[in-house]
């Protein structure tokens, strides 16, 4: 009983992360359950089912609240769905750990590359014109899709990622739009798992856990992404995917436990100064944009 309430407040905390950030609930929950003794694939078993419940709160309360770019969704959805089911049924035979230091590195340049678009914003705000374009969004659901079940997560470290550094579509809109369509992604995985593993092979009580956790904050995340301006969720986003693939790609060249405790440690620091100069930046911002509107209505007036 212990271990469910542990693991209903861990689906608690990653999908407060997931919801708000776009990414981390898959792989904060796997990691959890591979290092408490259970097979990867059972584990990225157990998660996807609970994600399919999570997504689904989760796309709910994004749509109510305007985060949701329905096109994106659409066109994201089957063929992530269909990537999840493949990277589900092969993942008994394929090593994952091949494709993380590869998948690592392309995620950490992307990050920094978004960090860098949201930090060198001087006090402009951002802006996001134009929309993506197809032949973008159904290889990136296939990519995104089958690392999501080969890992344990990945749909939204990769399309959460991809789509924040085209620059073409705005945070808010990229966290809703991903979150909604990973329910369907789960779905696909899920289906892939009893196919390659059975029923038995998933532990349901693990499942239910994670998504009872998760539905209950589901809301919450979802008003977060809504209220929070673009160029602090910008930034808390790219930290995460800059620290979270550090770690990845520093655990895989097998670097001393201390040099990857002082490395993460620093980076951290790094991401929280980062934000903090964000949120300043953005009440320098709004202020311009008040004397602005206060210097335009005495000549309205005027006139």
């Amino acid at each position: 009983m212990k271990t469910l309430i542990v693991l209903g407040v861990v689906g608690a905390i990653a999908q407060l992360i997931d919801g708000s950030l776009g990414m981390a609930y898959g792989v904060t929950s796997t990691t959890l359950l591979v290092a408490a003794g259970i097979a990867p694939a059972a584990a990225s078993a157990s998660v996807h089912f609970a994600e399919i419940g999570t997504t689904l709160a989760s796309g709910v309360s994004h749509h109510r609240l305007g985060n949701v770019d329905w096109r994106i969704v659409r066109i994201l959805a089957v063929p992530g769905a269909l990537g999840a089911f493949a990277g589900a049924t092969i993942l008994s035979s394929l090593p994952a750990d091949v494709a993380k230091p590869v998948v690592g590195a392309i995620l950490l340049a992307l990050g920094i590359y978004v960090l860098y678009r949201f930090l060198a914003l001087g006090g402009r705000r951002p802006e996001f014109r134009g929309r993506v374009r197809t032949g973008f969004l159904v290889p990136l659901g296939l990519v995104g899709g089958t690392l999501d079940s080969l890992g344990g997560g990945g749909w939204g470290p990769v399309g959460t990622t991809s789509l924040l550094s085209s620059g073409r579509v705005e945070p808010r809109k990229v966290v809703g739009s991903i979150d909604t369509s990973e329910f369907v992604v789960a779905v696909g995985g899920s289906l892939g798992f009893l196919v390659g593993l059975g029923a038995a092979g998933i532990n349901w009580g693990y499942a239910a856990a994670l998504l009872i956790g998760g539905v209950l904050v589901a809301p919450i995340a979802a008003w977060l992404v809504k209220h929070l301006p673009a160029r602090v969720l910008g930034t808390a986003a790219g930290g995460l995917i800059v620290v979270t693939n550090t770690r990845t790609l520093l655990l895989w060249a097998e670097a001393p436990t201390a040099l990857v405790t002082a490395i993460l440690i620093g980076l951290v620091v790094a991401w929280i100064a980062g934000i903090a100069w964000a949120v300043r930046a953005e009440k320098i911002a709004r202020a311009l944009e008040d004397l602005g509107e206060d210097a335009v209505q005495p000549e309205v007036a005027r006139a």
